[in-house]
Parts: structure tokens; sequence; C-alpha cells
């Protein structure tokens, strides 16, 4: 299997290749677009500020490539944020995969959100094995409000969507390869999708 991690310059990836490989598997780095194409499975990570991401996937074209993929992929936390419409973030256009804004946390608690926080609602396979109200690595001060494509929320003050699905398409606002052996599991299961 040919796991493809994009490496935009915008990810903690070596985690997240670790996280793969612990589990069995080989990832390559990669902002090749015929690569990432030919792939089996492609992860896009995202770590930073959204209109700075967004414009390092628009120098290497990547912004088109993204939206026509056809295998499964999985978007971390900012990778995921930027599979949406919209981000207020820097005010940045997003790759228009999930029909959904990004927006701030303007509640009380403290932003960002760092640490273990639940994840409940749990729908689709990529959470099999994963029990209700299980604990995530969480680091963010945008979100992504609840909506149709939710597969998973999570409560910060307002609950939101804390991941998404949308035909191939899956993202989590979590760090899996953070998050312990649920974390793990859930990497497991998206690439054995």
């Amino acid at each position: 299997m040919k796991i493809v991690i994009i490496n935009y310059g915008a990810g903690n990836i070596q985690s997240i290749k670790f996280a793969i490989q612990r589990l069995g598997y080989n990832a390559i780095l990669s902002e090749d677009a015929e690569e990432i194409k030919a792939a089996d499975k492609v992860i896009f990570p995202g770590v930073g500020e959204a209109s700075n991401a967004m414009e390092k996937l628009k120098q290497t074209g990547l912004d088109k490539v993204i939206p026509t993929l056809k295998m499964p992929v999985l978007g971390i936390c900012l990778g995921m944020q930027l599979m949406c419409n919209y981000c207020e973030e820097g005010n940045t256009q997003g790759l228009r995969i999930f029909e959904c804004n990004v927006v701030k946390f303007k509640n009380q608690l403290k932003v960002p959100q760092i640490g273990w926080n639940q994840i409940e609602n749990l729908k689709t396979d990529l959470f099999k094995g994963i029990k209700e109200k299980e604990y995530m690595y969480l680091v963010h001060s945008f979100y992504v409000p609840i909506n149709k494509r939710a597969i998973a929320t999570t409560n910060y003050g307002i609950k939101y969507t804390s991941a998404m699905h949308k035909s191939n398409f899956y993202g989590v606002q979590f760090h899996p390869e953070k998050s312990s052996k649920a974390g793990a599991q859930i990497l497991k299961n998206f690439l054995e999708l």
C-alpha cells in the first residue's frame, strides 16, 4: 500500500510518519502531484496559520490537486480546516471539499484549546473500536460548527465538529498521531478503509 503524507511545509509530518511506522506501514513525504495522485491513501496534515498554509498549497498547485483525489484522504487539524469553504483565520478561502466555514472560538474558555478533550457522537468506520467520549489531543483556536458532515463532536464551551466525512474525504480536528492508543487505532482504521 502506498501512503503519501502531503509535505507542503505546514505540518508536523515526522510525528505522523512515525505513528504510521509503529502500525507496521511505511509512508512517504511528498509535494509531487503525480506521486500524490498515485497513492492508495493520502494524509493531509497541517499546523500553523491558515492563509500561509493555503499560500504554500497554491505555490505547488496542490490547491487544485487535493479536491480531485479519489482515494481516501485524511485531513488532520489545519488540514481538515483547509478542506472547508472558508476560514476566518487570515480571511482564507479553502479547498471547498466540505461545505462549511471555520470560525474562531469566541467563548470565555482559554484559546487556543490545548490538551486532551473527548470526542463523541462517533460515526463511520474511522472510529471502529473507539468508545464514545474517548480522549484525543487537540491544539486549535478555530473550529468547524456542527454540520451535516460531522462524524464526531467535541465540547469546549460549545459543541463543535471534531471530525467530518464526505465521500473519500475525512477530516479530524484532533491529532491522532499524538493521541495515544486510541489515536493509533483511528490511523489504523483510516489505513484499512
